[in-house]
Formats: C-alpha cells, structure tokens, sequence
C-alpha cells in the first residue's frame, strides 16, 4: 500500500472501528470497537493520526499513530530491501565442437573470473549442419569446463540439447563473501 491507499482521521468512512493504539517501542494496544468519532477524539487527544489500516475487515481497522512517521518508516525499509536485493547477472560463452583447446582455455579463465565475481556463466554449445550427429564431442567439451571450473562453480543445469545448441549453466558454489 502507498500512502494514498491508507484513509485517515475524517476519510474513514465506517461508523464503528476495532481500534489499536501505537504504543512506545514498537507495542500496541488492542482498545476493541469503538465509534469512529470516539476514535478521533482520541487521536485528537494525543496529537496523533487515525490510520484505517485493515478496510476490508469487519469492523474496519484503524490505528492511533504518527502517520508521517509512518510513512517515513516505510519508505526507509523499502530502500532497505532493494539495496539488499541481489540482480544475479548471467554470462554466456558460446563455442563449437570444433573450438580449439588453446581457445577453450581463454573462454575458461574469463568464465572462472566471472564465477568468482558471483555470476552465473551459460556455456553454450552451436552445433551446424552435421557436425550436430557428434552431440557427443559438445558433452565432452561442457563436462571438460565443468571439470576445470568444479573448485569455484557448480553445475546448475547440466549440459542438454535445445535444437541445434547443447547448454550448460554453472553458478557460483558459494555466496560471495562481502
């Protein structure tokens, strides 16, 4: 919910409310139904804003609290979590059956950086025209870089064929340490 969603003090529409009070340190105070402009007055009293919280209940539920305050509080564990969200970045290595070793090399070592920088990495396999009846070089040259990446990466999905493509996909074994 925005704060546009929340109704307060007289944009509560309901004639009785169940009515909690925000208490010091994060408790609250289940004060039960009251009527609504009982409610207010209460609020009134302390300085405080009537937040419909819960409309859809029955009696609606509202709270006595700082609204801004709120708000603020809200918008700051917002930040929070998505400074905390993690995007999981994923590489690609494309190669061919025929991909010589000392090429197969370069692609490894760039794959093991990317690993160790908590990527996942994509190795794909282009098989054309016939070279597609020998599916079983691709698996040999993915088990190959699995094998060579197997102290940073584990296998998440292991090597098998989409058309003319085998895939494999290896992400990191461990989280990376901050």
């Amino acid at each position: 919910m925005t704060g546009e969603e929340y109704r307060i003090n007289r944009e509560i529409r309901a004639r009785e409310v169940r009515l909690v009070i925000d208490g010091a340190e994060g408790s609250s105070q289940n004060i039960g139904v009251v009527s609504l402009s009982q409610a207010l007055q209460m609020a009134e009293e302390r300085n405080l804003d009537l937040v419909e919280v819960a409309p859809n209940a029955n009696p609606p539920v509202c709270r006595i609290m700082d609204f801004g305050k709120f708000q603020y509080e809200k918008q700051r564990r917002e930040r929070k979590a998505r400074k905390a969200q993690k995007v999981v970045e994923i590489k690609e290595i494309q190669l061919r059956p025929k991909t010589d070793d000392h090429h197969l090399g370069f692609k490894i070592r760039d794959a093991r950086e990317w690993i160790q920088d908590g990527m996942k990495v994509r190795v794909r396999i282009r098989f054309r025209g016939r070279e597609i009846t020998h599916a079983d070089i691709g698996r040999q040259r993915l088990d190959r870089i699995a094998n060579e990446l197997k102290d940073v990466a584990i296998v998440e999905q292991s090597p098998n064929m989409e058309g003319g493509t085998m895939l494999m996909v290896l992400a990191p074994a461990t989280e990376k340490k901050k």
